[in-house]
């Protein structure tokens, strides 16, 4: 899963940069409004933790930019402040959820979790496609219900298909949510064909279907279509 944080304090921006990342989430990370803005404006996120009172402009504006871009990314405003009025706002423009700090790490990452379980997976923590199913919590994947064994990047990019089923993907997106902000320093994507390749043949050798779909010219589509 992969996490814009923007907040200004660097301790605990660090802090729970460093929790989600041990809990197997890609982290950005973002102290002011416009490096905020600039990302959003750029990547795909799927849950945006967002400081209202950051110190070059008012974090809620950012809920503008969120819609203006037409991101799905989820949205826990984090802030120290706890006017009614605020959360009510923050709700009001698109936020999913509010959380006043101080706050214990383990509630943030639940919260995470079952905003997750709302927007993508109806509620549930497994994710089901026809014989393929994943535990969103295990981060366990099993074809016909025969486990396999994928790395970080398969699991993450076998997640972003199943989760944008029927849509295409350009390899600019499948690369970028892999790798985030260091897809700059990459020289070809050959390492998205490696990845497609591997996640193919491990479901094929358990009596799967291929659903990864070649789109040429454009990019990937997972669809039984």
């Amino acid at each position: 899963m992969k996490i814009l944080i923007i907040e200004d304090e660097t301790d605990l921006l660090l802090t729970i940069s460093n929790y989600l990342t041990r809990e197997g989430n890609i982290c950005e990370l973002a102290k002011t409004f416009d490096d905020a803005d600039e990302k959003i404006s750029i990547y795909q996120y799927d849950i945006i933790l967002l400081d209202i009172g950051l110190p070059d402009g008012n974090g809620l504006n950012l809920l503008k930019s969120i819609k203006k871009y037409n991101l799905q990314a989820g949205v826990i405003i984090i802030s120290a402040k706890n006017s009614l009025d605020d959360k009510i706002n923050g709700l009001d423009i698109g936020a999913d959820d509010y959380m006043t700090k101080p706050f214990q790490l383990a509630e943030l990452n639940s919260r995470i979790k079952a905003l997750i379980r709302r927007r993508g997976f109806k509620g549930n923590n497994t994710l089901v496609f026809n014989e393929i199913s994943i535990d969103t919590d295990g981060k366990e994947v099993k074809v016909n219900d025969k486990k396999i064994v994928l790395t970080k990047k398969e699991y993450d990019m076998l997640m972003y298909f199943v989760i944008n089923k029927n849509r295409v993907l350009t390899k600019e997106a499948l690369a970028e949510h892999l790798w985030h902000d260091n897809i700059d320093l990459a020289d070809n994507f050959d390492f998205i064909y490696t990845h497609l390749n591997n996640i193919r043949r491990k479901i094929k050798a358990k009596g799967g279907k291929d659903y990864i779909k070649t789109i040429y010219g454009m990019g990937y589509k997972f669809t039984d279509q």
